[in-house]
């Protein structure tokens, strides 16, 4: 009688009527309910909000809460007088009716401010004895416009139903009365009314305290706890904490890590230990670097407030009054970075454990959290003493009062109850660990411990998602989930597992599949590994279920591999130790262990490389047999055209698409009709435009009939149009809820906002072609459109009404969606992408282009130019006077002849970023397309000099320009500044105008013009016209050199691949992006060209020799450096390019006619350095392609020679130099103990290494990759070089294949390379490489390819050699049996 019977009501309808009828509508079940609750001598609960039958998706007793008037609830009361019979029994009835207790609703289905209003009655004994209670219900007449009364008559409970007590039945029930107060007066008298309340109250309030009125505890929460000193009874109570798994916890105890919650918890999952001032930097980094800086979403973070005892270099406990001097101020700064930059609002939930004495500076962090908040939601304290509670309460009412934290507060509940309750409402069970194969076909366990240290990896376990609570998982719920995927979201663990126990429908495996497993097993399986690290490609079109493709292999292969998914977001060099962890897990020998299958989605192909060097690196530093299969790299990225991806690397590559092949539209269309039966079509769209093979037509219709009756000028569509712009032009784009709701205006007046909330201001279109994502790291909810084809059709369509560059210049002008300051930096990045990013082929794109797909679009809209220019000008404010935007600008201007706009852009990015290479060059290249413009729209083809001088000008500025960018090295330089490709397209065009000005242009014009350029004369035409420029002009020849020899030394140096970053930003031709080998010998040529025909110059240059010399000696230094320039040796590139010429007869000649332009019987002072070492390289080339050559010279003879080259002192030789020392005096045995050549050998390598050291000191190691050109031979004389060209050659395969033999090592497997290269013996010290020089004292340091992949320790190692020009180069570095 004392616990109190409930009763449900929804009004999920009546809270809509006007005040009159919903009083009455109100009243009329409160008073009933209190009849029958009087009558029955129990307490009660009626509660409005909750629901009271099955509903949609909602369930009997479950929170929806209504809006409310609290007003239009308390003057309900006022029916009591006309309702019940005479003033007794009136006087009776508002002594046992409460006034109604307004509980805010927690529940995420809330619209907006919604409550549960609870009337509580209590018929006391004094009351109520003897008494029988009618009443007459009042009802709204719609007819008469006003309430009438029913006929008064008395009440009962009966179960959960409220009846009327029937007349045949009254006399009976009257009788019984006696026995009703008798027992009521017994309960008040023995037992005390507040512990039983309490208990039942208490487990219900808990469970909606920390669900937020869900039904269960899932993963949509993120917790923040914040305990003082744990008992050491309590440390056996807090498994529901170990489940939670918090974001956060704010500990005030300084031995927690020793004998506290720390250690407990610390038993069971990975935590970093923080103190509050490791939070100080968050202002000065960027959100997501500070979060990857403090792992905040791999592991919980847990911050020592006050002191830790048992860490030496931390800080120290303090009491309340100093701790309130000295650390408050962190703390606030923690609170209001979590708050503000982490985690967004409603997103997660403050739980105050209060398990000892309170003190103030715990009250404190709680008026942090209630101010950063807003107020109380989402903060829930429990205390299992009243009075710890009672200080804790009296300290906490300076930010709400008494009610208010009582609403929040668990009080007298021991935490063994708190414990159970809780783990009764999480959905997952309490277990221990996960299992994984073992190579003796058993299992091993992972315990949670062991997975958070590998946090770059997501694990699937062999019994993945078994410790889910089927049981309290309802129809509903299931029915959501599998439609969720159907509808376009992306699959989870969870449905592969739903539907193996058969709760879902079969999930259908393509034909993709099938060969894609066909693949794994003919690796898996294969008696001997080709190579340790294997790859996979899924290329697939978006949209088209490659990402399922890819995780349905690593289900079925989860109990027979260990199978993992890569987290993006951490350093290769992290995921390549947790890889290896994983794989040694719980195995006894490194050689017995079973592969690790690793799933990498949509990471660049620098990423993929990387990581592949790594576990290559590591694999040979753990002296794995390299027979042993490892790793397999499925790597599953988007492309618009797959099967083209497919035939360039088809040996293991499987494309996903769109069109369905026969088979599969049999089984799309039967699994469509079995969704039909559940779903209504609307609901399953991805599923339905699948079965249709997302045919255009198909789509177009689809989106037509959607879109048919839009309003076009509400806010939701608006919302539409950012959405589709976005999905459209970038891939994995999206808009947080966060953003949606500040959008839709929903964001700024409520207090409480769920996503079901945001949903409900949808319109009907909106909620159709939306889908709710949620990040599995950081639970931020975001919308997209459900396929990326329905996003392109949506934008085409809507932009009949409004353009897209009226699109996005709506989007870039709404400030308020530009500065909101949540998940700004990723919004922000997706409105730079879709100004900046440009498509290219070699990503997956259809096709290349020169600026942003959305640009070149809106650029052919009308008046199209200058809406780009408009556009990208309010994106350049909008974004905070973004750099990189000006400089896209002014590509745009430049490439439509707008020069002089473009000049002011360029300037702009250049103000912004004064020492960035790319915005530098974007200057120059404004220049060199305003002098082409003019070169080509010159109408007088031999213009006077006059007339050229605004020509010449434009031109030189643009080298001033190039030039000065070359002189500014940009930090992390990947390779050679860009500019000086700039700088000889300009000069090389230059020399072509100068040819056809008219005092240049006749017959002798050459001459005169090589006189002019060459020599102090001037001609007189251009004496006067020209003055500013003599100068500038007649260091145009030395300045083309420069360049051009700068451009050599880079490619000889450093490979000539691109890293993504930078190919956006990088403004060169494609030929010098991509063949810059080719580009350099064709500039060389076409450079040579101007300056090869110097008859009559030779006297301004150098006196001339008799007419007896051979023909080679009439040759000044001057015009042989032209003439080897013309053939292609005239710089160490283009020498070496030749050895890569398919025609090798062709190749042959050119090197013997260089050879022939040099003196014959050499000596090593008969030319200059430069020169010596073109020659050089010319015998070195020719020998490659053709040994028996009668031009070749000895390597004795080239050896002498090259002593002219220096080593050390001030006039040390360039790098090519000392590379040529290095591959003449390696000694051609392991018994030349030349002493004089090993002293040459070891300085020039020193030199090399010293030289390199300076030159890559501002370079990421991981961008600057070396290229190695030559290898060590097991033959004598010059035949112990081999060019790397003589190696690729025995590798078959396409080229991504042949990058993986390199990267995966098989290269040096390979029979050819076994039997030609020599391996050299040498040994590892302190994590170097080195090998003995001619005497035992003198060693030589060797660097190895990777450096990861020398030994631990000391080792004596054998590998192949390689020469580069930061010296030799340990390759396929081997531990010496």
């Amino acid at each position: 009688m004392i616990a109190p019977c409930h009763e449900y009501k929804s009004l999920e309808t009546a809270h809509k009527l006007e005040p009159k009828k919903l009083k009455a509508k109100v009243a009329s079940e409160v008073l009933r309910f209190a009849c029958a609750c009087m009558n029955m001598r129990t307490n009660g609960t009626i509660h409005f909000g909750v629901m009271d039958k099955v509903k949609g998706r909602h369930q009997h007793g479950q929170i929806t809460g209504v809006p409310v008037e609290k007003e239009d609830y308390v003057d309900a009361l006022d029916y009591i007088e006309r309702c019940f019979d005479g003033l007794d029994q009136q006087s009776d009835a508002r002594a046992c009716i409460r006034n109604p207790k307004f509980v805010e609703v927690v529940d995420k289905d809330s619209v907006n401010y919604t409550c549960v209003i609870e009337y509580d009655i209590v018929p006391k004994y004094s009351t109520v004895k003897d008494k029988l209670y009618s009443v007459g219900i009042p009802k709204f007449s719609e007819k008469k416009d006003k309430v009438i009364l029913e006929d008064k008559v008395p009440y009962c409970r009966v179960g959960a139903n409220t009846p009327q007590i029937q007349k045949n039945e009254l006399i009976l029930f009257i009788q019984g009365l006696k026995d009703k107060d008798a027992q009521r007066t017994e309960a008040e008298s023995t037992c005390s009314q507040t512990p039983v309340k309490y208990r039942e109250d208490q487990q219900r309030k808990l469970s909606i305290l920390l669900t937020c009125g869900t039904k269960n505890m899932d993963n949509s929460l993120f917790y923040i706890i914040v305990a003082n000193k744990l008992l050491p009874e309590h440390l056996d109570s807090i498994n529901f904490l170990i489940h939670m798994n918090p974001f956060c916890v704010f500990d005030f105890d300084p031995d927690s890590k020793t004998s506290g919650l720390c250690g407990k918890y610390k038993e069971h999952h990975a935590a970093s230990l923080h103190f509050m001032h490791d939070y100080d930097n968050a202002v000065e980094s960027s959100t997501a670097d500070f979060i990857k800086h403090l792992k905040l979403f791999d592991r919980t973070s847990w911050i020592f407030c006050n002191g830790r005892k048992d860490f030496p270099g931390g800080e120290e406990f303090c009491n309340e009054k100093t701790w309130i001097k000295t650390r408050k101020k962190k703390m606030k700064k923690v609170v209001s970075v979590i708050c503000n930059e982490i985690l967004p609002k409603h997103s997660f939930l403050v739980v105050f454990l209060l398990m000892s004495d309170v003190e103030q500076p715990l009250v404190e962090v709680f008026h942090e959290f209630y101010a950063e908040m807003n107020g109380h939601d989402d903060i829930a304290v429990i205390s299992e003493s009243k009075e710890n509670y009672k200080k804790w309460s009296n300290l906490a009412q300076v930010s709400c009062n008494m009610a208010t934290l009582n609403e929040i507060s668990i009080v007298d509940m021991p935490l063994s109850h708190v414990d159970a309750t809780v783990q009764s409402i999480q959905v997952l069970k309490n277990r221990p660990a996960k299992t994984l194969p073992v190579f003796s076909g058993g299992l091993c366990f992972l315990k949670s411990v062991e997975e958070d240290l590998i946090h770059s990896l997501e694990i699937v376990s062999v019994d993945q998602c078994d410790d889910r609570k089927l049981e309290i998982m309802d129809k509903n719920e299931l029915h959501h989930i599998e439609q969720h995927f159907y509808r376009g979201g992306k699959i989870d663990w969870l449905h592969f597992w739903l539907a193996d126990i058969q709760q879902f429908g079969e999930i259908i495996q393509r034909d993709a599949y099938k060969e894609v497993n066909k693949i794994m097993e003919s690796l898996v399986y294969r008696s001997t590994a080709i190579r340790s690290i294997e790859s996979i490609n899924v290329y697939h079109h978006p949209g088209s279920g490659g990402s399922t493709v890819a995780r349905q292999l690593l289900w079925s292969w989860k109990s027979k591999l260990r199978c993992a998914v890569v987290r993006q977001s951490h350093e290769n060099t992290t995921v390549c130790e947790h890889a290896v962890r994983l794989r040694e897990l719980h195995e006894k020998d490194q050689n017995n262990c079973l592969p690790v299958l690793l799933l990498l989605e949509d990471c660049n192909a620098d990423y993929i490389g990387s990581l592949t060097r790594e576990l290559n690196n590591a694999i040979t530093t753990k002296k794995i047999n390299p027979s042993v299969l490892c790793f397999i790299l499925l790597i599953c990225k988007r492309s618009h055209d797959p099967e083209r991806m497919c035939k360039a690397s088809s040996s293991q590559t499987v494309a996903v698409t769109h069109k369905l092949t026969n088979a599969e539209k049999v089984l799309f269309s039967k699994k469509l009709e079995q969704l039909k039966l559940e779903f209504e079509p609307e609901f399953i769209l991805t599923c339905v435009l699948m079965s249709e093979g997302f045919h255009p037509n198909y789509i177009e219709n689809f989106v037509k009939n959607i879109l048919q009756n839009i309003d076009h000028s509400s806010p939701t569509t608006r919302l539409i149009r950012f959405v589709a712009l976005l999905n459209c032009y970038i891939h994995d784009s999206y808009i947080s809820v966060s953003h949606c709701e500040v959008a839709l205006g929903i964001g700024m007046h409520l207090d409480r906002i769920r996503y079901l909330a945001f949903v409900e201001h949808l319109s009907d279109e909106a909620k159709l072609v939306f889908i709710h994502l949620r990040d599995c790291s950081t639970n931020i909810s975001s919308i997209r459109i459900i396929h990326t084809l329905v996003a392109k059709e949506i934008l085409i369509q809507l932009s009949q009404n409004l353009s897209q560059g009226d699109i996005a210049m709506d989007l870039i002008n709404d400030k308020v969606l530009i500065h909101h300051k949540f998940g700004r930096e990723g919004f922000l990045s997706f409105i730079r992408a879709l100004l900046i990013r440009r498509n290219k082929v070699s990503r997956g794109d259809a096709v290349d282009t020169n600026l942003s797909p959305l640009i070149e679009h809106v650029s052919t809209e009308k008046d199209g130019v200058q809406k780009a220019v408009d556009l990208m000008t309010a994106a350049f404010t909008s974004l905070g006077k973004d750099a990189f935007v000006a400089q896209q600008l002014a590509r745009l201007l430049y490439t439509n002849l707008r020069f002089e706009e473009a000049l002011k852009w360029a300037d702009e990015a250049k103000s912004l970023l004064p020492h960035d290479t790319f915005v530098l060059d974007t200057l120059g290249q404004v220049y060199k397309r305003w002098f082409y413009n003019m070169y080509d729209t010159l109408e007088d083809k031999e213009p006077s000099p006059e007339k050229s001088v605004e020509i010449i000008s434009t031109a030189l500025k643009g080298i001033s320009a190039f030039r000065a960018s070359e002189k500014k090295p940009k930090k992390e330089q990947v390779t050679l500044n860009s500019s000086y490709y700039g700088e000889v397209d300009v000069g090389c065009r230059l020399l072509k105008f100068l040819s056809v000005v008219t005092v240049f242009s006749n017959d002798m014009g050459h001459s005169e013009m090589m006189k002019y350029l060459l020599t102090d004369y001037i001609p007189a035409n251009v004496q006067i016209p020209w003055q500013k420029f003599h100068s500038q002009l007649k260091g145009l020849q030395n300045s083309l050199y420069h360049s051009l020899e700068c451009i050599s030394e880079d490619l000889s140096y450093f490979q000539t691949e691109i890293s993504e970053e930078d190919e956006e930003l990088d403004a060169r031709d494609p030929e010098q992006v991509y063949n810059p080998r080719e580009w350099l010998t064709r500039k060389s040529t076409v450079y040579a060209n101007f300056f090869c025909e110097i008859t009559g110059v030779e006297d301004y240059l150098e006196d001339s020799e008799s007419s007896e010399m051979s023909s080679t000696e009439r040759f000044t230094p001057f015009q042989r450096q032209m003439k080897t320039y013309q053939l292609g040796g005239g710089n160490v590139m283009s020498i070496l390019s030749l050895i890569y010429d398919r025609n090798p007869e062709r190749a042959r000649k050119k090197l013997e006619n260089i050879i022939d332009m040099y003196p014959e019987n050499l000596k090593r002072n008969d030319l200059d350095k430069p020169e010596l070492a073109n020659f050089i390289f010319c015998q070195i080339a020719l020998n490659c392609i053709c040994p028996g050559s009668s031009k070749l010279l000895s390597l004795q003879k080239l050896q002498g020679l090259s002593m002219a080259f220096n080593t050390q002192g001030r006039n040390i030789s360039p790098a090519s130099s000392l590379f040529l020392l290095s591959l003449l005096f390696w000694p051609q045995t392991d018994d030349d103990n030349d002493s004089s050549k090993s002293k040459i050998l070891v300085s020039a390598i020193d030199t090399l290494q010293m030289l390199f050291e300076q030159k890559t000191r501002q370079m990421s190691p991981r961008k600057s990759k070396l290229s190695t050109h030559f290898f060590l031979a097991k033959a004598q004389g010059l035949n112990k070089i081999v060019h790397r060209s003589a190696i690729e050659k025995h590798i078959r395969g396409t080229l991504s294949e042949r990058k993986l033999k390199w990267l995966g090592g098989e290269v040096w497997k390979t029979q050819q390379v076994v039997q030609s290269l020599k391996r050299v013996d040498g040994w590892t010290e302190n994590g170097s490489l080195f090998i003995h020089g001619a005497t035992k004292d003198c060693k030589m340091r060797i660097i190895p390819q990777y450096y990861a992949s020398l030994p631990n320790g000391n080792e004596n190692v054998t590998f192949y050699l390689g020469f580069s020009f930061n010296g030799a180069v340990a390759c396929n570095v081997q531990v010496k049996e």
